[in-house]
């Protein structure tokens, strides 16, 4: 599982996970790898849309300063 790096324009976050997308396992997995990678519990990630698609639009409770900062680290990784 990798979380970092950019792709696409517009620029997206990259979301490498090992599970298959079966039964909504690897959106699973992707959700607790922002969370991990945000330093956030999985509770604090929400799916907004993509639930079927490798896109995923989710939604991250916390600080938006803190949050803006791991953003910009990660999308530079």
């Amino acid at each position: 599982t990798k979380v970092g790096g950019v792709a696409g324009d517009p620029p997206r976050l990259v979301v490498q996970v090992g599970e298959q997308a079966v039964d909504g396992k690897a959106t699973d997995a992707a959700l607790k790898a922002i969370a991990k990678a945000f330093g956030l519990k999985a509770a604090h990630v929400r799916l907004v849309s993509g639930h079927t698609s490798r896109d995923k639009v989710v939604e991250i409770d916390g600080a938006e300063s803190a949050l803006s900062i791991t953003l910009t680290q990660l999308l530079n990784q």
